[in-house]
């Protein structure tokens, strides 16, 4: 895969997985337990993953050349 490509799906990724955090902080997500779940122990690691990936990911590939 070009490097372009894969910014450009882990850049989507991180914009779409953060709009049901912003549903947790303003909206009724908190609410509902499920949903409350899914979100603190899913979504937001996977959001802060993929930022540091976007920010450090060419240093994790150097490791691994």
């Amino acid at each position: 895969m070009k490097a372009a490509t894969e910014r450009k799906i882990i850049r989507w990724f991180h914009m779409l997985a953060s709009i049901p955090i912003v549903g947790y902080i303003y909206g009724p997500v908190s609410t509902i337990p499920q949903a409350a779940t899914m979100v603190r122990w899913v979504i937001f690691p996977l959001v802060i993953l993929s930022g540091f990936w976007m920010w450090k990911g060419y240093v994790v590939k150097k490791w691994f050349r």
